[in-house]
């Protein structure tokens, strides 16, 4: 966990912080620019420049550790997006146990910089307080936010507790027109989700419109306003995905159960292969369903739910009162086995099939609800290629 608190230095604490961070970042970048860039160990890229870098640029030696472990990560990182490492900013350096100190006595830090070691008084709330009180971190990121205040990020580590052991699993069925969607028939719709991202998307385009035409103030005026809503539609999604999660977590704390998803990794790619309108697209892609798991399985490491994420094959259109094949008509499902014929929300449906799924997975010997066994983990849905029926 995270902590993030206000520093309140004095002009000569800000000005060594300033200068620290305007070390940190150019070391960075001189690391960046003349080490071979397919090292990307911080090990590796320490013994190749640690010297170079400490005398030229004055940082401690711990300092200079965090340097080249920031490289490895941002390089390491970039290699697997397939992109280039982009330019460090002077607006924040990374601590350990010997360059960061935390005192509850008096809620101080103390911090190493270039000049000298300072010790900065936090701006605790009772918050920061109940969740500091009595730990001993090793760990910070000292940060300028866009608000011109600096900011430390002290990083505390706690035991989770053992995942709670239950034959008890909620599905969770994620979508676009319903957010989440649980087997116990609770859900949150994603209309006034999509209302908000509509409203924010015509006036962003509005104003950048404006922003190419007209006088020069009224051009300086559109990039201010657009300046102020950059990330209220993503604080509001966030804050969304926070409530539904924590909700979820707390009814599977109740019931002693676990949490049932899917994996919805590559859905963006197999969705926009097919022909649709460009707002249908921007709502798709703009779909936050990975925020999402992450916060669910965070909250649930933290209270102890286990959280399992099941093929998303078939899911939906599967009745899970009969395991056959159905109809799936927007939010109604109709089963076409003429001795079942269930019929109700689709999304309900979609959701105690997953139940089913996370069933299987969660009990040792499987589940009778299923006609195979399925190996627990991050599944991925197996194909036939002889084209019958496996059970």
């Amino acid at each position: 966990m995270t902590i993030v608190v206000r520093l309140q230095p004095t002009e000569e604490q800000q000005r060594l912080l300033m200068e620290t961070a305007g070390s940190f970042a150019a070391a960075c970048n001189a690391i960046n620019a003349t080490v071979n860039p397919k090292l990307t160990n911080r090990n590796s890229i320490q013994a190749v420049c640690y010297h170079d870098i400490k005398a030229q640029f004055r940082l401690t030696s711990n300092h200079v550790v965090r340097v080249c472990a920031r490289v490895a990560a941002n390089r390491l990182t970039a290699k697997h997006k397939g992109k280039k490492v982009n330019a460090f900013k002077p607006t924040s350096f990374e601590c350990d146990a010997r360059t960061f100190q935390f005192f509850e006595k008096d809620w101080t830090v103390s911090l190493s910089t270039i000049g000298k070691r300072v010790r900065c008084p936090l701006r605790a709330s009772n918050y920061h307080r109940g969740k500091l009180t009595g730990k001993k971190p090793t760990s910070a990121q000292v940060c300028l936010h866009r608000d011109g205040y600096w900011y430390v990020h002290i990083q505390i580590k706690t035991e989770p507790p053992k995942p709670i052991k239950s034959n008890i699993v909620i599905g969770v069925d994620l979508g676009r027109r319903e957010i989440a969607k649980t087997s116990t028939d609770k859900g949150w719709e994603g209309k006034q989700l999509n209302k908000t991202r509509d409203k924010y998307a015509r006036v962003r385009a509005s104003v950048q419109k404006k922003a190419t035409q007209g006088t020069r103030t009224t051009r300086r005026r559109c990039r201010t306003i657009l300046k102020r809503l950059s990330g209220r539609e993503r604080r509001f999604q966030k804050w969304i995905n926070h409530n539904i999660s924590k909700s979820i977590i707390e009814q599977a704390k109740a019931l002693k159960s676990a949490v049932a998803i899917e994996d919805l990794t590559g859905i963006r790619e197999r969705t926009n292969e097919k022909p649709r309108t460009k707002s249908e697209r921007r709502r798709s892609n703009s779909w936050a369903f990975y925020q999402l798991r992450i916060f669910l399985e965070y909250k649930g490491r933290k209270e102890g739910i286990e959280i399992i994420a099941i093929p998303p094959a078939y899911t939906s259109q599967t009745c899970h009162c009969c395991l056959h094949i159905g109809q799936r008509t927007n939010k109604q499902f109709k089963c076409t086995n003429l001795v079942c014929g269930w019929l109700g929300d689709a999304d309900l449906n979609g959701a105690k099939m997953i139940e089913l799924w996370g069933c299987a997975v969660n009990q040792p010997g499987g589940s009778e609800l299923l006609s195979c066994a399925i190996e627990p983990g991050l599944l991925k849905a197996h194909t036939n290629p002889s084209g019958y029926s496996v059970g």
